[in-house]
């Protein structure tokens, strides 16, 4: 509230949307949605920001910054605070083809955005580093760590050696990150953003998402679910995580891995 008062806005009151990893608070009556992380991670936060940035100005299917305000990350009270601009989402579920639609428009406007982000691999890295740190897993048991750890090498190899076109990606446009407002849905939650092969954001989609790829590679695909799962189950395992219900949930997606492993055939050994 002080940050968005600073900055010029009338603010009374606040209420938070989101309370996980990072908060997300509505502040009225500027209804204005303040997105609030450790200023320690106000790299982080600027990543976020510039992606949207550069993807508002392709006129891309994303949430966007407040405009009455600077765009930049404000530091207040050893947290960083970005303003965006807030938006009523619809109760009801983004059908398929619409969910599609808006996914083949972000990954078109993404392709004209050139700027320096992550590969996927270092965020594969990133969750092998978590696994092999068991001081941030403690809850993990052995064999659930060692197929989780020896699925993300094997699989992250497998799609490598495929040399399939890469390009800047959402990293995670998952339900919980497309807004279905009253006039289109919006992809939020930008801080995830990696190069990679589009088979890897379509992993993160609704069931069907993929038929409306002209040129998808179902192997690739498949492997991309497989590492998607892998990762996101890794997440849910670290001991600062807030997810709600995570521990739950990482139980959930590691069974419909090794389903997915069996059902393919594949085997996770390195």
């Amino acid at each position: 509230m002080a940050t968005a008062s600073a900055a010029g806005l009338r603010v009374e009151d606040a209420i938070v949307i989101n309370d996980s990893n990072r908060i997300a608070v509505r502040l009225l009556p500027a209804d204005v949605l303040a997105r609030v992380s450790y200023e320690l991670d106000q790299a982080d936060a600027a990543f976020e920001l510039e992606v949207a940035r550069r993807l508002t100005e392709t006129d891309g299917p994303v949430g966007t910054l407040d405009r009455r305000v600077e765009p930049r990350v404000h530091l207040h009270g050893g947290f960083a605070v970005t303003l965006w601009t807030y938006y009523e989402s619809l109760p009801s579920e983004i059908a398929s083809p619409a969910y599609a639609a808006a996914l083949l428009r972000l990954h078109a406007g993404m392709r004209q955005v050139e700027m320096p982000a992550p590969h996927f691999t270092d965020r594969v890295a990133e969750a092998r580093s978590l696994l092999g740190d068991r001081a941030r897993t403690p809850a993990l048991g052995g064999a659930d760590r060692e197929l989780l750890s020896t699925t993300l090498e094997s699989v992250t190899a497998s799609i490598a050696s495929r040399g399939a076109d890469e390009q800047l990606l959402h990293g995670e446009p998952h339900p919980g990150n497309l807004l279905h407002t009253q006039t289109e849905p919006l992809f939020v939650d930008l801080g995830t953003a990696v190069h990679g092969p589009v088979e890897f954001d379509i992993a993160h989609a609704p069931e069907g998402t993929a038929a409306h790829y002209t040129s998808v590679d179902e192997g690739l695909l498949q492997e991309c679910r497989i590492l998607m799962l892998a990762m996101i189950t890794t997440w849910r395992w670290d001991r600062d995580d807030q997810l709600p219900n995570g521990r739950q949930l990482a139980t959930e997606w590691l069974t419909q891995m090794r389903a997915e492993l069996d059902r393919h055939g594949l085997d996770p050994s390195p």
